[in-house]
């Protein structure tokens, strides 16, 4: 699997555990309040990794275009060699 597929899964799985929380969380039985506080504390959680993981993905872009840099770099001086 490329990299590409494997954040494509990640994030329709991420959606679908958000998706799959927010219904359990509104079909709990519990009061309001309650059930507005867990969605709040979910909602921090999914922030929290998805700077986590866009933070990843950063790297990874920031990485690709250093070596295409690099390899661009090298078949100049190779073509001015």
């Amino acid at each position: 699997m490329n990299k590409d597929h494997a954040i494509g899964f990640g994030l329709g799985l991420l959606t679908g555990a958000v998706i799959g929380g927010v219904i359990a969380l509104l079909y709990a039985p519990q009061s309001g309040k309650e059930t507005r506080q867990q969605i709040k504390d979910k909602a921090a959680k999914v922030a929290d990794t998805l700077t986590e993981e866009t933070s990843g993905v950063i790297d990874t872009v920031k990485e690709a275009v250093s070596e295409a840099n690099r390899r661009g770099q090298a078949a100049v001086h190779a073509l001015k060699g």
